[in-house]
């Protein structure tokens, strides 16, 4: 009997769509848990009695029931709040039923002994963007010269060592949590990564707030995405500085630059594969540039980033493919012989 996909995300994630497509295409249909439609589509149920344990899953109404023990793989891909029968529970409610449904459902996904793609411990442990920096520079890669601090003397005198421009980046999300807050309570739509001009500069004490990021600016010749799917890596080159709109952040995708396929040198190629694996990971998104002078930088890993959007601007790399298969040849290798 073939194990198990089981996809792990929210009703609106396009990749979850097409990459089950391809599963089902193959012969392979996966389980689907939508965590902005669970609990309140679902009924889970986990046993642990007389030194065994167990648990079964299904979506109403009518749904099969999964034993999770047939389950060989597991796409964890984005995160939603989750969803309840009652539409009125009260704040304090609310909150309870979120830390309880957190407990139920990771109480029985860590005892799964399948293939993940990422695992949850892992994908914890890869999201801190200093660390990722601090590790990057451990295992040979250059990366931007970089301070995080809530002392603003701190980000004067590093500014004065850099000896040029330094940049703002968010560590968490260039929307500035927007998304988290009603619309009505929204003071700001979010801010890319920026240049410090003078103005930023005179402005230094609202640091004292919280920890910023700062690094120095550093030329592009031009920008790498570089996808990790399993043992699989696929690079696509952003031609960043065609347009004034991604000379400095990337992430406007209302600019229409060039991408293309791209293969890397070797030792860069291996150093990427060993970085995301580092953590335990099985896929991973990576920025990295390339300077004028040829010279790779590192810029940061995306433990769950986006990759469709390269797939639809590069055709030739078959990331939704290479999902698919490993999730199939994890599970493959989990399937009794």
């Amino acid at each position: 009997m073939h194990k198990k996909v089981l996809i792990i995300s929210h009703s609106g994630d396009l990749h979850a769509d097409l990459v089950g497509s391809l599963l089902a295409a193959r012969g392979r249909a996966p389980f689907r848990i939508d965590l902005d439609a669970f609990p309140r589509d679902y009924q889970l149920c986990q046993r642990v009695q007389d030194g065994r344990a167990s648990a079964r899953l299904r979506r109403l109404p009518d749904g099969d029931w999964l034993d999770l023990q047939d389950v060989g793989a597991v796409w964890l891909r984005k995160a939603a709040d989750y969803a309840y029968a009652s539409a009125d529970l009260t704040p304090q409610e609310r909150a309870y039923a979120q830390l309880e449904t957190e407990q139920a459902v990771f109480s029985v996904l860590y005892g799964l002994d399948c293939y993940w793609l990422s695992h949850p411990l892992a994908l914890r442990g890869a999201q801190w963007k200093g660390e990722q920096l601090a590790r990057a520079a451990r295992m040979g890669f250059r990366v931007p010269a970089t301070v995080i601090t809530n002392v603003p003397d701190d980000v004067r005198a590093f500014r004065a060592a850099v000896k040029g421009p330094i940049i703002f980046k968010s560590m968490s999300t260039p929307s500035l949590a927007a998304e988290t807050v009603e619309e009505v309570d929204r003071v700001s739509a979010g801010i890319g990564t920026t240049i410090v001009d003078d103005a930023m500069l005179d402005s230094l004490d609202a640091v004292g707030e919280l920890s910023c990021q700062f690094q120095e600016y550093i030329a592009k010749q031009y920008e790498l995405r570089i996808t990790v799917i399993g043992k699989q890596l696929f690079a696509a080159r952003l031609y960043s500085q065609d347009d004034a709109r991604t000379a400095i952040d990337s992430r406007d995708m209302s600019a229409p630059i060039r991408y293309e396929a791209c293969t890397l040198p070797a030792e860069i190629q291996q150093r990427c594969l060993a970085f995301v694996h580092s953590y335990g990971l099985e896929y991973g998104a990576l920025d990295l540039i390339v300077t004028p002078e040829g010279e790779y930088v590192f810029l940061e890993n995306n433990p769950v980033g986006q990759f469709l959007y390269v797939q639809q601007l590069v055709p030739a790399l078959p990331l939704l493919e290479s999902v698919a298969d490993t999730l199939i040849e994890g599970a493959v290798c989990r399937s009794p012989t």
